[in-house]
């Protein structure tokens, strides 16, 4: 791990940037004290496109149909 302070990563941002490249673990401090870490970018993902499971899942009937003894626990209604 390098940790170099705010001034000096503005001088060496290049060469901080290759080493974080490289796999090095890169801090930067202000008046010594940890503030950020350099990490290499990470590419957003591809946007997600809904659907693509119609036909494959299958609800049951009775889905929705919660029995009263349990909505009531939920509200901590207790059978006596």
């Amino acid at each position: 791990m390098i940790q170099v302070n705010m001034h000096e990563a503005k001088s060496r941002l290049s060469e901080l940037a290759d080493k974080v490249l490289n796999g090095e673990e890169v801090v930067i401090a202000k008046a010594g004290k940890p503030v950020c870490d350099l990490v290499p970018h990470k590419s957003r993902r591809k946007k997600r496109t809904l659907g693509g499971f119609e036909g494959k899942i299958v609800m049951a009937e009775d889905f929705d149909d919660t029995p009263n003894e349990i909505i009531d626990s939920f509200y901590g209604k207790v059978d006596e």
